[in-house]
C-alpha cells in the first residue's frame, strides 16, 4: 500500500471509529424511544453548517445523486441504526451491521462491474464471525423488529456506498461539501418522517445535549467528510471493511464505560475482525490471483 494510501486509509478509519460510541451515547445519553429525533439531530444540523462553510450546491443531476445518496446513507441509515440499537443489544446490532462489506462485495460485481473477489469475501465473512464473537453473548436477544432494522440498515448504507464509488464525487464540491448534501437531504428527508411516528421532540437535558453534539458534529459531520472522500479515492470493498472497527470499538467502550469484560473467545474474535482489516486493504497474493481475487 502506498503511503498516500496508508494515510487516506487512516483518516477513513476515524469514521468507524468514532460510530463505535453510538451504541454507549444513545443507551446511556440520549432519551429512549426517538431513534428518527436522534437521527435528524445527528444530520440536518451537520449538514446545515457545511453548507453554510462551503457555499456550494449540487448542479443538474448531482440534484437528485445528492438527494439518493443522502436518503440511503443518512436518510434511512439513520433510523435503521438507533431503531436497532435501541431494540437489540448492541451486541446483536453490531453483528447485523457488520455484513456491510459482504453486501457491497457483492454489489460491487453488479454495480461497478468489478470481477468477484473470493479474496474480499472470504475476509468480509471472517470479518463478521470475529465481532459475532466479541460481541455476542449468550444472553443476546434477538427483537424482530430490530433484526430488520439492522439488517435495513446494512443494506441501505452498502447500496449507498456503492453508488457514491459509481458516482464520485463532482470536481466543483469539497469533500465538505459533498458530505454536506448528503447530510443535508437525509435530515431533510427525515423531518417528516420523524415528527409523523414520533410526536413533539423529548426533553433534552444536558447529557443528552453534549450526545447530540458529540454525534452531530463529530460522528457526523467531521467523520461523513472522511468516509465520502476515502470512498470516491479508495477501493470500495476496502473502505467498507473498516466499518468493522465500529462494533469493536463499542464493545472496548463497554469494558471502559460499562465496566464490562472480555473472555478469552472474544479476544479471539478481535484478533480474527482485525486480520480482516488488515488483510482486506490489501490485494490478493500473486499466487491467488484468478483464484481469490
Amino acid at each position: 500500500m502506498r503511503n498516500n494510501d496508508l494515510f487516506r486509509t487512516a483518516l477513513a478509519a476515524f469514521a468507524p471509529v468514532v460510530w463505535g460510541s453510538t451504541y454507549v451515547v444513545t443507551t446511556e445519553l440520549l432519551p429512549a424511544g426517538h431513534p428518527l429525533f436522534a437521527g435528524l439531530l445527528r444530520s440536518l444540523p451537520a449538514g446545515l453548517v457545511a453548507l453554510a462553510l462551503t457555499r456550494t450546491l449540487p448542479r443538474g443531476s448531482w440534484w437528485a445523486r445528492a438527494a439518493a445518496l443522502g436518503v440511503l446513507n443518512i436518510g434511512l441509515f439513520f433510523p435503521f441504526l438507533f431503531i436497532a440499537a435501541e431494540r437489540l443489544p448492541g451486541g446483536v446490532a453490531a453483528t447485523l451491521g457488520a455484513a456491510q462489506p459482504l453486501v457491497v462485495a457483492l454489489l460491487a460485481v453488479g454495480v461497478l462491474k468489478e470481477s468477484p473477489s473470493a479474496w474480499r469475501l472470504a475476509w468480509g465473512v471472517i470479518g463478521v464471525v470475529g465481532v459475532g464473537l466479541v460481541v455476542l453473548g449468550p444472553a443476546a436477544g434477538f427483537d424482530v423488529i430490530g433484526v430488520l432494522a439492522g439488517l435495513g440498515g446494512a443494506a441501505t448504507m452498502a447500496l449507498g456506498v456503492t453508488l457514491t464509488k459509481k458516482w464520485g464525487r463532482p470536481e466543483n464540491a469539497s469533500p465538505t461539501a459533498f458530505a454536506g448534501w448528503q447530510l443535508t437531504a437525509g435530515g431533510l428527508f427525515l423531518v417528516p418522517v420523524t415528527f409523523l411516528f414520533e410526536g413533539a421532540p423529548p426533553a433534552i437535558g444536558v447529557a443528552a445535549l453534549l450526545g447530540y453534539l458529540w454525534l452531530g458534529a463529530v460522528g457526523g459531520l467531521l467523520a461523513y467528510v472522511l468516509w465520502f472522500r476515502a470512498i470516491t479515492t479508495l477501493p470500495v470493498t476496502s473502505v467498507s471493511m473498516l466499518g468493522l472497527l465500529s462494533p469493536m470499538v463499542a464493545a472496548l467502550l463497554g469494558v471502559v464505560v460499562l465496566g464490562q469484560t472480555l473472555d478469552a473467545v472474544q479476544l479471539t474474535g478481535f484478533a480474527l475482525a482485525l486480520a480482516a482489516i488488515v488483510a482486506s486493504q490489501r490485494p490478493a497474493p500473486v499466487l491467488a490471483k484468478g483464484v481469490l481475487q
